[in-house]
């Protein structure tokens, strides 16, 4: 049996199935003891003799370089851009992940950051904080254009969640072609035109479309990113692509920090008051910078994926892909 270092941050925090399914299977496990994220340096010294990583969204190259023992990464969540994949086929170290666990909450979490933005909901709670009361108007989806960067499993389900509120219209943009994707939601949308019908109200249902870069940033009332972190999409909404978007736009990032460029966000957000930006996810984490300055700024923790039940399933799947591993048993590698 193996030693399993879990560096991820929380786990196990609702549930202990996933630490008690490991234990009863005969490893020995050890839990990140910083209770926050680790550093690079610190995963690579907390988990240098150990056999298997249950890792989250930390940096693992320090680590995958120093360790001669290292036999699978397990990784809670989806995104791989913090596993040095061509290191790990070169050294043959199996890596393993749970793309399907992450996307309902998440999925969730985008829609509710972009109404918060749209409606002004973590702002009006700072003004009766500070003992202020405005009631400032917003925007409603009904009627808007909603902006959808990446259309992979997430950014669907964003698209199927954001068609009960009525938007004008959803653009996509994807390297891939969605045409399929697309025309189901499509269907999708007619059938909600109809119910509405039968209560009485005429409404137009949602067009659906894929569209460039370019043309999703300057028609959009809202964007929401899902792409993953890569070579072509760091710092893919720098100056020139924010000076694009709508004097009021509101953007919501729940994918990686890095895909927008924070210092570029935080002039274009200081110059255009009535934009807003909503962050799940940052360069470095947990976060401190500039950003928190803003009143036209929403912050918040990395915690798309963290509902009780998504965040419980990809631990589960995660001590599963280690313990089918060990037994021999089929498990999804990315490599």
């Amino acid at each position: 049996m193996a030693n399993v270092f879990v560096s991820t941050f929380p786990f196990c925090r609702t549930s202990p199935y996933a630490l008690s399914l490991l234990e009863s299977s005969g490893h020995q496990v050890t839990i990140n003891p910083l209770g926050r994220k680790m550093k690079p340096t610190e995963v690579a010294k907390y988990a240098k003799d150990f056999d298997v990583l249950i890792a989250g969204t930390e940096d693992l190259t320090e680590l995958v370089v120093n360790n001669s023992q290292l036999k699978l990464i397990s990784r809670v969540g989806v995104g791989l851009d913090s596993v040095p994949l061509d290191l790990c086929k070169e050294k043959g170290i199996a890596v393993a992940y749970t793309p399907d666990a992450v996307s309902p909450a998440v999925s969730e979490f985008a829609v509710c950051l972009i109404v918060d933005g749209m409606r002004k909901v973590s702002y009006s709670d700072r003004e009766i904080r500070a003992k202020k009361w405005t009631r400032p108007y917003g925007e409603r989806i009904g009627g808007a254009s909603i902006g959808i960067l990446g259309f992979g499993r997430i950014g669907k389900r964003v698209a199927s969640h954001l068609l009960g509120y009525l938007p004008k219209e959803i653009l996509v943009c994807d390297l891939i072609d969605q045409t399929e994707s697309i025309s189901l939601l499509q269907e999708v949308a007619h059938h909600i035109q109809k119910v509405n019908e039968s209560l009485g109200k005429n409404w137009n249902p949602t067009t659906i479309k894929q569209v460039s870069l370019d043309t999703l940033l300057k028609n959009s009332d809202a964007i929401t990113i899902h792409v993953p972190l890569t070579e072509d999409t760091k710092n893919l909404l720098d100056h020139s692509k924010l000076s694009m978007l709508k004097p009021n736009a509101v953007l919501v990032n729940t994918a990686r920090g890095g895909i927008i460029n924070e210092e570029d966000l935080f002039h274009y957000l200081k110059n255009t008051s009535k934009a807003c930006a909503a962050l799940d996810v940052f360069d470095e984490e947990p976060y401190s910078g500039p950003l928190c300055e803003l009143e036209n700024m929403i912050l918040t923790q990395h915690m798309g994926s963290c509902s009780n039940d998504c965040r419980e399933e990809m631990e589960r799947e995660a001590a599963e892909n280690v313990t089918n591993f060990f037994l021999g048993k089929q498990v999804e590698l990315v490599c």
